[in-house]
């Protein structure tokens, strides 16, 4: 089982920026020396939500300080960067850090990033579904050329050439019945995130792994689980920091995407984020909501956290974990506890497992 960190760049310490970035971009360089497989970063722009605008540079400077550990952003958006960029982008990081990059792709939710780039959140599905084509096309054979509805570039050779880099180093985030189609169409590994019940989102999983056999006639890999994690050896110390920086994480993640507001019920390919406003509404708001979602996630101290697991994978089979350690504004103390805690304690078991589906 592969293990990694996912940093989120929630300034919610009220550090100075360049100090807070700093901070939060060591936790990639520590991850290494505590023995977990991936550092992973997400874009996001504008807010102290999240703020790393381009994780393939900031992963240039991680590539740097690490020998070993494999480099992931997840995502890049798509919407907001122009293909021929990425592929430039991602074949020069990839020669530099000598094969360790992977790449996630993703079409973004949150409709205040999306105005600021003067794009529509309605175009998010096209527009990724044509970008991430023409982005798989080029890794594979370092031509980039488009004549789409939203791209049109004329044919580039792509320098320094990608090498070696095939869909199998590509992943998907899919948080949705449509998402989950097209990765599995592209032949990608799949990446969700932590929202709540495991067993309502079997049917989308399940949906995954049967078109992505059909389809490319093997079995669909792992997919890749990226959850917020609190891991203590006290049990008073997870609840207290459950309660104060989980809840005001996941108070971020509601305004940033709007949960409440109506827009994503005009958007059938964000269904699923339709869901969780109403789920939030009929708890009294998001912040009554939290505690479903603190059990889609693992919270716990590391036997509890180990239960969870095997619980979660009696019902989602095999999977793979990137964990983000550092949101809420948690002191980066308490952020390296427990991600030493878990690395010690729960990261062995992990890897020991043999795997379901062989």
């Amino acid at each position: 089982m592969q293990v990694g960190v996912h940093l989120g760049y929630q300034n919610l310490h009220g550090l100075p920026d360049y100090e807070f970035f700093r901070k939060e971009t060591q936790l990639a360089v520590e991850a290494e020396a505590m023995g977990f497989d991936f550092a992973a970063m997400v874009e996001h722009h504008f807010t102290d939500y999240a703020a790393c605008p381009d994780p393939l540079q900031a992963l240039s400077w991680v590539a740097a300080k690490t020998k070993t550990i494999k480099l992931m952003p997840a995502a890049v958006i798509l919407p907001w960067n122009d293909p021929l960029r990425v592929v430039e982008k991602v074949a020069m990081l990839d020669a530099l850090c000598e094969g360790r990059l992977y790449l996630g792709m993703g079409r973004g939710a949150a409709r205040r990033e999306f105005d600021k780039f003067g794009k529509s959140l309605s175009d998010s599905r096209e527009m990724f579904d044509e970008a991430a084509q023409i982005i798989l096309d080029g890794l594979e054979t370092g031509i980039v050329e488009a004549d789409g509805k939203w791209y049109k570039q004329p044919r580039a050779e792509i320098r320094p050439r990608p090498e070696g880099f095939t869909r199998d180093r590509c992943v998907m985030v899919s948080m949705s019945p449509g998402s989950c189609e097209v990765a599995a169409e592209l032949g990608l590994k799949a990446l969700r995130f932590s929202q709540g019940d495991w067993a309502s989102a079997m049917p989308e999983i399940d949906k995954y792994r049967d078109t992505f056999k059909a389809l490319h006639g093997k079995a669909a890999p792992p997919f890749i689980i990226s959850d917020f994690m609190v891991c203590f050896a006290d049990r008073a110390k997870v609840t207290d920091y459950t309660d104060k920086y989980f809840a005001a994480q996941f108070q971020q993640v509601a305004n940033h995407y709007e949960f409440m507001s109506p827009h994503f019920k005009e958007l059938p390919s964000y269904a699923t984020y339709a869901y969780m406003g109403d789920m939030a509404a009929a708890r009294g708001g998001p912040d009554k909501a939290y505690k479903d979602y603190v059990g889609g996630n693992l919270i716990g101290t590391p036997e509890e956290l180990y239960e969870k697991h095997l619980m979660r994978k009696s019902m989602v089979g095999d999977y793979e974990i990137i964990a983000n350690f550092s949101f809420g504004g948690m002191p980066y103390e308490d952020v390296y506890e427990q991600m030493k805690l878990f690395a010690d304690k729960v990261m062995p078991l992990l890897k020991a497992e043999e795997p379901v589906m062989a």
